[in-house]
């Protein structure tokens, strides 16, 4: 595990998104509500922030981190068949939040697949990356391809 003991604590904020294609029919039980398991993006919406509270237990030398705020949202595109979800991260502390945002959509996104895969297991997760980074030694961060999300 890195040493973070000399470093200044400082604000830090992670923002990183992912999605998940499906069948239209699939999209639509989710969007209605209607999926045999429940409200499928309120438990993804849980499933992101324990997952991101829990980060240092599921990557090997992770930092434990105490996060002072985590927001989930969840983009439907309807032409696509694809839900997207975005967590951002955030804490005053002496490490980055970025393994954190990145579990948390990852989780995110498997739990929306678990609770859909009796209807649809040619479900597919793409694209889950960091949009944004800010604080610490290395300042600000902005992916290239990614519009600024704070």
């Amino acid at each position: 595990m890195v040493d973070v003991g000399e470093k200044a604590e400082s604000r830090r904020i992670a923002c990183a998104e992912g999605s998940i294609f499906m069948l239209a029919a699939t999209f639509e039980a989710i969007r209605a509500g209607t999926s045999k398991k429940g409200d499928v993006l309120g438990i993804a919406r849980l499933a992101a922030i324990q997952a991101t509270k829990r980060t240092s237990e599921l990557i090997p030398l992770c930092h434990p981190i105490a996060l002072t705020h985590v927001v989930v949202d969840f983009d439907s595109d309807p032409e696509h068949c694809k839900i997207t979800c975005r967590v951002t991260t955030e804490t005053v502390g002496r490490t980055g939040v970025e393994m954190e945002a990145l579990t948390g959509v990852s989780i995110a996104l498997l739990t929306i697949y678990d609770m859909c895969k009796a209807m649809d297991r040619g479900m597919h997760i793409e694209g889950t990356h960091l949009l944004e980074k800010d604080g610490g030694k290395s300042g600000h961060w902005l992916a290239e391809r990614a519009p600024p999300s704070f």
